[in-house]
């Protein structure tokens, strides 16, 4: 079953999709990183290339957020969505 700050992340995810105005790039890097950290843990791998700005920029925000637990990651995502409706 499902915990509570599960659903509430569920919830989140679906919401962050239905936002009244994108949010600005920093913000958006942020959702992503905290995401990612819920969903699959510290970020592995090798940082992109100089030429893959997108990519350099997503893993950075995701790798500052080492060590952070997945139940803290969730709850960080859920704050900051909900800040932004």
């Amino acid at each position: 079953m499902a915990s509570k700050l599960e659903k509430q992340f569920d919830k989140a995810v679906a919401d962050s999709k239905q936002l009244p105005t994108k949010p600005d790039n920093a913000t958006l890097l942020q959702i992503y990183a905290l995401y990612k950290q819920a969903t699959a843990g510290d970020v592995e791998g090798k940082r992109p290339g100089m030429t893959d700005f997108v990519g350099r920029a997503k893993y950075d925000a995701w790798a500052a957020l080492k060590g952070k637990s997945a139940g803290d990651a969730m709850q960080d995502y859920v704050d900051l969505v909900e800040s932004l409706k």
